[in-house]
């Protein structure tokens, strides 16, 4: 699905990523944790195609096509999910119209027509069931007057809908209490299939008590220097990132 190839990338003439390599399968989850500094955010970005970042050489090819040359809303169409670490307040954008208008773009794109209203409303109440979100969504704007928990949920939920092929989620568990924790990896697991991938973004490791990463990568200076299983995240919970220095 995912294939990074030789990856440098710059911001404002300073090198980020440096000669970065990643294989992503359909199916698979990938867990890419390292300190801060090291380009995890960076290579979420990227990959969803936001501005401000120069591409200095490589290749990221996604389900065959070259994720470079495409723009960050063509990206979304083709159905890469970006999850923000601090989500964003849109005052004056419900989020009913906000996801139905994001759905009815990937429609278009598709050739298929609008979703039906009714439709609609009956996919919204069957994904807040399966995510356990009791809070009111329907004439709320979006993110406005959310505490931080309730923006991660929203975030989820959003991306239940939309069902992307690859879900970038960048610290995702970030700031989240253990309620609001199971209700994101819960959702991770609600929707994973066969078809689609994940890659989460975390320092920590208590989100991989809920999902089972296929692989968990150490970024550090630009790179991934190691990678492994969930035991290596648990590695890295016991021994802090010092190690990773001594090893590279």
């Amino acid at each position: 699905m995912l294939s990074i190839k030789n990856l440098y990338v710059s911001i404002n003439g300073k090198e980020i990523l440096k000669d970065l390599n990643l294989e992503v399968k359909a199916g698979e989850i990938h867990a890419i944790m390292g300190p801060n500094g090291t380009g995890k955010s960076t290579l979420a970005s990227v990959i969803a195609g936001r501005e401000n970042y120069e591409v200095v050489s490589g290749t990221i090819i996604y389900n065959g096509m070259d994720l470079l040359r495409l723009p960050a809303e063509q990206r979304a169409r083709e159905g890469v999910f970006l999850g923000f670490q601090y989500p964003v307040e849109i005052p004056g954008v419900s989020i009913t119209n906000f996801i139905r208008t994001a759905i009815n773009e990937q429609r278009k794109y598709k050739g298929l027509d609008p979703m039906p209203a009714q439709e609609f409303i009956a996919k919204m109440e069957e994904v807040k069931k399966m995510l356990n979100i009791q809070f009111n969504l329907a004439n709320r704007s979006v993110n406005e007057g959310f505490s931080g928990g309730e923006k991660k949920k929203n975030e989820i939920f959003q991306m239940a809908m939309l069902n992307p092929k690859l879900a970038i989620l960048d610290e995702t568990d970030s700031g989240l209490d253990i309620d609001a924790l199971k209700i994101v990896a819960n959702g991770i697991n609600q929707i994973k299939t066969d078809e689609n991938a994940f890659i989460i973004i975390t320092h920590y490791q208590r989100l991989l008590e809920y999902i089972i990463p296929d692989f968990v990568h150490i970024l550090f200076d630009g790179k991934i220097v190691k990678s492994g299983g969930k035991e290596l995240a648990i590695e890295l919970e016991e021994k802090g990132y010092d190690w990773i220095k001594h090893e590279t």
